[in-house]
């Protein structure tokens, strides 16, 4: 598996068509190899949105309440096992990932491929993605970091830090505002940020989230969406045991369409109490 697939796979969970302004605290990342230990971040829950109808709008915790309140899983931490197929220009890619995540803070990825074995690990805080993968050519391990706003300027997209916890977990990736409606068994709540429209399907049965879509028309049309299936009870949540990302770009060069899918796969998940480490080595 060549540099730009590694990277490709890192990447793509990055991939936001959404502008948000910070509501989090950015969490500090020390200069010398270490073990990261998350620290405390604000929490903004669903308990905060308000629900625009057409007459009027309502908060929150009155008569609507029961009707579009999502249930989302809580937790302190998270493990778990998983397989991701990665399809781009028409090949298919199959990585295997241990992933950790303590909740709102830090997610932390290490990819593994076939009998090399572990081929990158990446970590993610709330404003940067550090990578560390091995390159093909010279066999060796090689780092880098970016900024949201640099993965943004090379990807064409705006990126933020929760629609990577969303594609793994299925939670709703922006808790704001939203206008109400129902369509073919699903709660509908349309949201709009800056140009860019996100519709959230919830079942109207599970209150879970079933699809989040993201559409972006300036410069160019780009479009995301987030499918989540297979739910599967653990602890006493239902939990999206598959997960599928797919991400459509149109190029401002030939005007064409190009499609990139990811397919998570979670094989074994555990939700913790007792804190996890994050072991990343930084350069």
């Amino acid at each position: 598996m060549n540099k730009l697939l590694i990277f490709l796979f890192a990447l793509s969970f990055f991939i936001s068509s959404c502008k948000r302004q910070q509501i989090y605290k950015s969490v500090s990342i020390p200069s010398a190899d270490s073990v990261i230990v998350a620290v405390e971040t604000p929490h903004i829950s669903a308990d905060s949105a308000i629900i625009t109808t057409p007459n009027n709008s309502v908060k929150v915790g009155e008569n609507e309440e029961d009707k579009v309140k999502i249930d989302e899983i809580d937790f302190k931490y998270l493990k778990a096992k998983s397989k991701i197929a990665i399809l781009k220009d028409g090949k298919t890619e199959n990585v295997g990932a241990n992933i950790r995540i303590k909740k709102d803070s830090i997610i932390w990825l290490s990819i593994t491929w076939g009998m090399v074995g572990e081929v990158a690990r990446v970590l993610v805080t709330r404003d940067s993605a550090f990578i560390s993968g091995v390159n093909q050519k010279t066999f060796k391990r090689e780092y880098h970091k970016y900024s949201f706003a640099e993965l943004s300027r090379e990807y064409n997209f705006d990126l933020n830090f929760n629609i990577i916890q969303s594609a793994i977990i299925g939670s709703q990736p922006i808790k704001k505002k939203y206008k109400l409606s129902k369509d073919k068994g699903f709660f509908l709540l349309k949201q709009k940020e800056g140009r860019v429209t996100i519709d959230n399907y919830v079942g109207e049965v599970d209150r879970k989230l079933k699809k989040v879509m993201l559409e972006d028309e300036l410069p160019t049309k780009r479009k995301m969406t987030l499918d989540f299936e297979n739910f599967t009870t653990l602890n006493q949540y239902l939990f999206p045991y598959t997960s599928v990302l797919t991400l459509e770009v149109q190029s401002p060069d030939d005007q064409k369409f190009y499609q990139t899918l990811i397919q998570l796969k979670h094989t074994k998940v555990e939700l913790l109490e007792e804190p996890l480490e994050f072991p990343f080595k930084f350069q």
